[in-house]
């Protein structure tokens, strides 16, 4: 009924203009008549802007309405992605070990003495310190210290230079504190929105694009602190159309990242397991609009991330997560776990017997995000604009790493060794402690 009454206007407007174009050749008494159509006209317009009014209010107040239920509708999974209910409903799809190490054994099987976890590592080694981690920043907060700070980085910046001088993959450096809109636009929002830090009205210069000229009436902008580099990845582009023959662009960041980790408990939250603020290595993939090349890259970005677990020597499995495990956003997702001595069931004597645990997530998210990003690229073929395709994958994530690498490398005297990948990034030390 708006856009009616918008044409409406429009047309009233080119018939003033005709009858004032007559008006002034007219005599009596056609002057007279067309004066009582002008008239007539000029009412119409302050009818329909008092309508115009009422329906603006009534589409004001039904809009988020409509957008929420467009926002939460979840991406449909690929029909090769098992069904199931949850994370108890996953497909274990392959296993790897180094050298002389089983992981369907315990700790103590493989190297004959019973390990300890990596807070009591990190205890004896002065590598983190939770209580004064704690005193700063609340629950799940830490201090890296020492050879504790010197092992997060190696790993750091051995995942970078892999993926960068390796792989070619582009590096870049990406906001942390983004916009609302790059929050929707990656599928963040309005799921995950409970795991997300806010910091309300906190730059009253940031306004969307589109309402510069409205700024008077948005004194503030929330703005909020992202929990991958993912986001400042695919936001970079968001409203542009690339040239097709620069895809794929294949982009790779190093982020502080921050997560509520609203709900979780338990065991889980001791230790560096879940914590509030990390920094990750991400690696990103904007394609063409092809299922099968995303499928290529898909495979391809998890080959990269076991090549790197194959470097650190670090037992592993890959899980295909089922349809009630998907995230919202994603058609497919592979999981990546590392085995932990100091996690899973106990045995008779107490002890935790080892299990995996997650240290990576593959996602292939066809045109979900790019459609909410509005980033498209142009079809050499038919000339029109596609929606490009994306991909994402956690290269590494520390201090979480950390906690397979201190306990997998633990020795029986107390000290740990460094993995000879590390080495070179920790000035060739070849071990922490002793």
């Amino acid at each position: 009924e708006r856009e009616q009454l918008a044409a409406e206007k429009n047309r009233i407007g080119k018939q003033i203009g005709q009858i004032a174009g007559r008006l002034k050749k007219a005599q009596d008494p056609e002057k007279a008549d067309l004066q009582q159509q002008m008239n007539a006209l000029q009412e119409r317009p302050n009818q329909i802007k008092q309508r115009e009014q009422q329906l603006q209010q009534i589409i004001g107040e039904l809009e988020p309405t409509r957008d929420d239920l467009w926002l939460s509708v979840p991406q449909p999974p690929d029909d090769d992605v098992p069904r199931g209910d949850g994370s108890r409903d996953n497909v274990a799809v392959r296993c790897w070990n180094p050298p002389g190490f089983d992981a369907s054994r315990t700790f103590a099987e493989n190297r004959g003495f019973e390990p300890k976890s990596h807070i009591d590592i990190g205890h004896d080694l002065g590598l983190f310190d939770f209580k004064r981690g704690v005193k700063m920043a609340g629950t799940r907060s830490y201090v890296l210290v020492g050879d504790g700070m010197r092992l997060h980085q190696a790993v750091l910046r051995l995942a970078f230079d892999f993926m960068v001088q390796e792989n070619g993959f582009t590096p870049m450096s990406v906001p942390v504190l983004v916009r609302d809109a790059m929050m929707v636009g990656t599928g963040f929002f309005p799921h995950g929105k409970d795991q997300t830090y806010s910091i309300s009205g906190s730059d009253p210069d940031i306004v969307e694009e589109s309402s510069v000229a409205n700024a008077n009436r948005h004194p503030a902008q929330d703005l909020y602190l992202t929990g991958t580099g993912e986001v400042g990845l695919m936001g970079y582009h968001e409203g542009e159309i690339l040239d097709a023959e620069t895809l794929p662009r294949c982009y790779t960041t190093v982020s502080t990242c921050f997560r509520r980790e609203a709900g979780a408990a338990g065991k889980d939250t001791a230790g560096l397991f879940r914590i509030h603020q990390f920094e990750k290595v991400e690696q990103v993939v904007i394609c063409r609009a092809d299922e099968a090349e995303s499928r290529r890259w898909h495979h391809q970005m998890i080959d990269f991330v076991e090549q790197f677990l194959r470097k650190l020597e670090l037992p592993y499995r890959l899980l295909q997560c089922c349809t009630g495990d998907l995230g919202p956003k994603n058609a497919d997702q592979i999981d990546i776990e590392c085995w932990m001595p100091g996690r899973g069931e106990a045995g008779p004597d107490g002890r935790p017997m080892g299990a995996y645990a997650e240290t990576h997530s593959a996602s292939r998210l066809y045109e979900f995000q790019c459609r909410r990003l509005n980033i498209r690229y142009r079809d050499p073929d038919s000339r029109s604009t596609r929606f490009c395709h994306a991909l994402n994958n956690t290269v590494v994530a520390s201090p979480r790493i950390l906690i397979p690498i201190l306990e997998i490398y633990q020795n029986a005297d107390g000290t740990v060794t460094v993995p000879s990948a590390l080495r070179p990034h920790l000035g060739g030390a070849e071990r922490i402690g002793g």
